[in-house]
């Protein structure tokens, strides 16, 4: 992506989140390097340089829209790059941050701040592409460094890159990770989660917790029945759908309905109480 003599620019931009995505893009090491002798970094605060305003080929964003000065500066760094990509959970789904949104902000603030009217807070934690055009998304918490490198290389090619989001099973397939729901009664997610870390969970014997999002026409419904068959609490089921991403669709949908139950048995059972 040479513009006649220039080098593709490139800036990374944090808004709500952890820091998390930015240092997985940094812990590259060597490849983040040899990517910068081929390109103009120009904002990375995490990385050292800082210019906000600067006009971009390629404009990284990390974390969810969350203050009311969010959504102004994300429609500038909007117009002033070629591709905006969003990186990590926050960015493409509001991240956990986004369990705010199934509650009351201001109670949530006041219990925690001593002067709660000094704090800019939005009632929801809401994902990048709710308030701007975005190009491409990639899921992750963290997302993963080599995805952004990979992603990075296609778009400096002219193209945007294909992402997989085919479940996590396929990839423990790949991977010859022997299933930990069916050798061991875990609750994973993995049947609903779209792939992207390697299978990363599973493979060390732990059951996925949704990092990547939703899959291509993940049965979330069936999972959720699964779960509550095994014996795990409705309210148990609502939180492992309500979590990282649980501002994304079909997440979202399924969990406040296993909450909704919860909700209707609590009443049931006070009213015969």
């Amino acid at each position: 992506m040479t513009t006649g003599t220039r080098r593709a620019r490139i800036a990374v931009h944090k808004f709500s989140s952890c820091d998390g995505c930015q240092l997985a893009f940094l812990n590259l090491g060597e490849p983040l390097l040899t990517l910068a002798e081929t390109v103009d970094i120009l904002h990375f605060a995490e990385a050292g340089p800082i210019d906000e305003e600067a006009e971009v080929d390629i404009a990284f964003v990390e974390g969810s829209v969350a203050t009311s000065q969010d959504a102004a500066r994300l429609r500038g760094i909007r117009e002033r790059s070629r591709y905006l990509v969003t990186i990590g959970a926050c960015a493409t789904a509001g991240g956990i941050q986004a369990l705010r949104n199934l509650h009351d902000a201001d109670e949530w603030v006041s219990g925690v701040y001593a002067q709660p009217e000094h704090i800019d807070l939005l009632a929801d934690s809401t994902p990048i592409a709710e308030t701007v055009k975005v190009d491409l998304e990639l899921w992750g918490c963290p997302v993963s460094g080599e995805q952004v490198l990979g992603a990075t290389k296609a778009m400096l090619a002219g193209h945007l890159p294909r992402v997989d989001h085919s479940a996590v099973c396929m990839e423990c397939k790949r991977q010859q990770a022997v299933c930990v729901m069916v050798s061991q009664g875990r609750p994973c997610m993995g049947p609903v989660t779209s792939t992207g870390c390697g299978a990363i969970c599973p493979r060390w014997q732990r059951d996925c917790y949704a990092c990547y999002g939703p899959a291509v026409q993940a049965n979330v419904s069936a999972l959720a029945t699964h779960l509550a068959d095994t014996g795990m609490p409705a309210d148990e089921v609502a939180r492992r759908l309500l979590f990282i991403n649980g501002h994304a669709e079909p997440f979202r949908a399924e969990g406040l309905d296993w909450q909704a139950r919860v909700i209707t048995r609590q009443g049931s059972e006070e009213e015969q109480g």
